[in-house]
């Protein structure tokens, strides 16, 4: 990998990874991740471009971010972790298993998308409003991070079918994911099952209390 990852640490066990979603940082998921590092042995990442993790050069994709990621876990010595990935994080997270699902024990998707229209029109149609003006007004950055929105994913739900981790689909019944998106998503996974709580996209933000119970209840053994 030609950078470091910014990454946080805490607690023993079993690996538990956590991925934030597009412009943001591992300070998401503050709700999280001092309770789930009393269970887990938890890691919080900046992903390539974001947060105090460096850009670097060459391509700023979501595939090459899973490959980041392949890298970071490699160099840490993390043989096998369950994933939990908001947005784009859980973007990353699927493309990563998709391509090494040896290294995930579960997978937990929370408001990911296997393509842009997956998002609410007026949702996607925004992306692409502000896409335009980043790239008329010359602002590199926003024009980037929009990008990876605007282009990415490209998943066909087919492809789902080889990925046999059991994953935990979690949204929030106001989400700016299409609700038959996620159902989609679910369906489409051999071992997926889809939960809704109440709360917009950032449920991990708005409604951490149930958001924590559903992912200790998928996460720890019964």
């Amino acid at each position: 990998m030609d950078i470091e990852l910014n990454y946080v640490e805490a607690g023993e066990g079993n690996t538990l990874i956590l991925l934030h979603g597009n412009n943001e940082d591992m300070s998401f998921f503050d709700n999280q991740f001092d309770l789930f590092s009393e269970y887990f042995h938890v890691i919080a990442l900046d992903t390539r471009g974001h947060g105090l993790s460096p850009r670097g050069e060459g391509e700023f994709t979501l595939s090459r971010f899973a490959d980041d990621f392949y890298d970071f876990m490699t160099e840490h010595g993390v043989e096998k972790a369950s994933l939990l990935g908001f947005s784009d994080g859980g973007n990353i997270a699927l493309i990563f298993t998709m391509r090494h699902q040896e290294m995930v024990e579960k997978l937990i998707l929370n408001g990911a998308n296997l393509f842009p229209r997956g998002m609410k029109k007026s949702v996607y149609r925004e992306v692409i409003r502000d896409w335009n003006y980043a790239r008329k007004t010359g602002n590199d950055h926003d024009r980037e991070i929009l990008e990876l929105m605007v282009r990415e994913p490209d998943i066909r739900p087919g492809e789902l079918s080889s990925v046999k981790v059991p994953t935990l689909v979690l949204v929030g019944d106001d989400d700016l994911i299409r609700p038959r998106h996620s159902a989609l998503i679910a369906s489409s996974l051999p071992d997926g099952r889809l939960v809704t709580i109440p709360g917009g996209h950032g449920i991990a933000m708005e409604n951490p209390g149930e958001y924590n119970g559903k992912v200790l209840e998928f996460l720890l053994p019964e």
